[in-house]
Formats: structure tokens, sequence, C-alpha cells
């Protein structure tokens, strides 16, 4: 018995294969783009949200010195534990990573007595977010380095 082959369907399946995974490959590849942006917007709600809690407790530890003259804490640690109460005052409860880095460490920003002032980010990548931000963020508006972004408390002449 001899079997006939259809000329037709001669190499249709290896096409076939091939724009499969070309297209499988492109959708992937939109996937990872989505994703990482996604990621990177999230990294971005975390750094507002980690700088502007650092931002509240320099303020809280500076109106909770003495009130004619303000102090900065010396190391961010002293917002764990304020060293110049002899009871337990915390101005923060943790330490929040700057979540644009991979070590989480922060840039200061210091007075002329090397008291903490601010933090902000040492990513030199371009911010996703360029407005719409709250009003006492509006200063971030069209910066184009996250490490343009900083929590820096000025106290006002007439609260500080």
């Amino acid at each position: 018995m001899v079997i006939k082959k259809n000329k037709g369907s001669k190499g249709f399946t290896y096409p076939a294969a091939l724009a499969m995974i070309l297209v499988t490959s492109i959708s992937l590849m939109g996937v990872q783009k989505y994703w990482s942006t996604t990621m990177r917007r999230e990294r971005e709600k975390a750094l507002l949200f980690n700088g502007g809690q650092i931002y509240n407790a320099i303020e809280s530890y500076y109106r909770a010195g003495n009130q004619k003259i303000g102090t900065f804490p010396r190391a961010l640690k002293d917002l764990l534990r304020d060293p110049r109460f002899g009871v337990i005052k915390r101005h923060l409860r943790r330490i929040y990573p700057d979540p644009m880095t991979v070590d989480g460490q922060w840039q200061l920003v210091l007075d002329g007595q090397g008291n903490i002032r601010g933090v902000f980010s040492r990513s030199l990548a371009r911010p996703l977010k360029q407005n719409g931000f709250p009003e006492h963020l509006s200063h971030f508006k069209n910066k184009t380095m996250y490490s343009e972004w900083k929590f820096v408390f000025e106290p006002t002449k007439k609260g500080g």
C-alpha cells in the first residue's frame, strides 16, 4: 500500500510555530514593559510616602524641642527615640528606606551644624510623575530626577 502525501500541506507546521513564537514574544515584551512601569509607579508612591513620613518626623522632633530655639536631629535614629527626653519619645516608628535605590539609603540635607533638615533619594532616574502633586509638594513639579524630590523641613519664622 502506498500512502500519498498531500502536496499542499508540506512544511506548514514550522512557519506556523515560528509565527506563534513571534506573537508570544511581542506580547511578553509588552507585558514586561507594562509591569516595569507599574512597579516604578509603586516605588514612586512609596518614595512620596516614606519621604513624607521622615519629613513629618523631623518637623515633630523640631517642634518638641525648646520652644524658642528648635533643633534638628543629629541622626535619623534620633527620630526613633528622642535622646533629649528622659522618657521614650518617638517621632518615627521605623526609618523608612529609599525605595528608588538598591540599598535604601537616603541622602541627607544638613544644616550648618550637621543636623538633619531633610532627606532625598540618590536615584538619578527620571520620575514618571511630573505634576499633580499635593500643595506642600508642588516644588516637585517637572523635576528631571528623583534626587530633586527633596523632603526638607523649613520652619517658618512665625511657627518655629
